[in-house]
């Protein structure tokens, strides 16, 4: 009888861990041909998404979260026009105080304002300027669903 109660209990105990697992917010999916994996960091009011390579390099970088970031993105640093979860966005090149360090031309960052409350702020790190574009490109394509945001309504 022992066994049973404890079996019972061990079902129940999984079960509500899967349902709570399945009621916290997610980054968005992947494509499967993607070749990147997100590593997901929750709070309590927002998410961190990382997007890595297949050897772990970080190359897509997401926050979601309820509160506006307030980056101030000059505008003669704008980039390429895109589109995150059905929102026109503009990409920014990187201001580091005028210097020119190596790497910035596969660098970007944008914020994107998707709803009441709901901010989505994106960076890629690319290794150049044609793996910049696939993940421009990706960024396209990702889906959020209501429950994606920490802290939004669901």
């Amino acid at each position: 009888m022992k066994t049973a109660c404890f079996v019972s209990a061990a079902l129940l105990l999984a079960a509500s861990a899967t349902a709570v697992a399945q009621s916290t917010a997610q980054c968005p999916s992947l494509p499967s041909d993607s070749g990147l994996h997100w590593e997901q960091q929750a709070q309590t009011d927002f998410i961190v998404c990382k997007a890595t390579t297949e050897d772990g390099r970080p190359v897509l970088n997401m926050m979601l979260t309820p509160r506006d970031p307030d980056m101030l993105l000059n505008r003669s640093l704008r980039a390429e026009k895109g589109s995150f979860a059905g929102e026109s966005l503009h990409w920014y090149k990187l201001d580091m105080g005028g210097r020119d360090l190596p790497g910035l031309e596969s660098r970007r960052i944008t914020v994107v304002k998707l709803d009441k409350n709901r901010y989505a702020q994106i960076w890629i790190d690319a290794a150049d300027t044609g793996e910049l574009g696939n993940l421009q490109a990706l960024t396209q394509t990702l889906n959020l669903n209501p429950s994606t945001l920490a802290g939004g309504d669901h």
